[in-house]
């Protein structure tokens, strides 16, 4: 029986070195994410999601604090980001192009949002880049019957819209995160931001505490995985821990 054992796991080890052998190598890519605070490092889920990424895949977060679709271009944080010479380019917007928030970066969803993301998409593949938009992340602003307010919801629909016409995988943030917050509820939602900078009491209800940047970055990564599969062998097999419905 000794002959028979060790020949099986001689032939056992030589299958698995022949499987590995042929396990094509990931080349080196990069990834650029820009949007508002709600990407960026410091309060929202891009520095999470970059932690998703294998080794192979160099990933920049040019989110900015309060930025809009107008004020990221106008000011020449895009052609910064742009410059990084990206593979894939991540686009989420929306929560400063809302109304009230000024000229300088109001836009609306139906005409001067569209028009912007379409210059996003066009200037990246113009680049070499593949754009993946995304929609914005829903406020946790709870209404009295539990359900979110969701007022971001015509700049998701008008990301979807443009998504569509212009052929760009979406990975839709909006839809994912309201889903997961009305199932949860205002309680357990409260640890996905950190507590308001102003209101005593309060949580910050559109920024993210770490532990919400990191259950975020996990449903961005398990959307990627759907809408751009080739990007999905550069995220990690630990990603998968995405909060699903029941």
């Amino acid at each position: 029986m000794k002959p028979l054992f060790w020949m099986s796991l001689i032939c056992g080890s030589s299958i698995c070195a022949a499987v590995t052998a042929a396990e094509p190598s990931l080349k080196e890519i990069r990834v650029v994410l820009v949007g508002d605070s709600t990407v960026a490092d410091n309060a929202g889920w891009g520095s999470a999601f970059a932690e998703l990424l294998k080794p192979e895949a160099a990933c920049f977060n040019h989110g900015k604090g309060g930025a809009s679709t107008k004020s990221f271009y106008k000011g020449n944080y895009w052609e910064n980001a742009l410059a990084r010479k990206p593979d894939f380019v991540l686009i989420q917007f929306g929560h400063n192009d809302q109304p009230g928030k000024g000229p300088q970066r109001e836009t609306d969803p139906q005409t001067t949002y569209r028009e912007n993301l379409v210059h996003f998409i066009t200037e990246a593949r113009a680049a070499g880049a593949q754009p993946i938009l995304v929609t914005s992340l829903v406020r946790r602003i709870f209404l009295p019957d539990g359900k979110l307010q969701g007022e971001l919801a015509p700049y998701a629909a008008a990301a979807r819209a443009v998504a569509k016409e212009q052929n760009v995988p979406l990975v839709d943030l909006f839809a994912r995160s309201m889903e997961l917050h009305e199932r949860i509820g205002v309680k357990a939602s409260q640890s996905f931001g950190p507590i308001h900078p102003t209101l005593p009491g309060k949580f910050d209800g559109t920024h993210l505490s770490k532990e919400g940047a990191r259950q975020i970055a996990r449903i961005v990564a398990d959307e990627l995985k759907q809408a751009a599969p080739e990007l999905a062998a550069y995220i990690r097999a630990d990603s998968d821990a995405a909060p699903k419905s029941p």
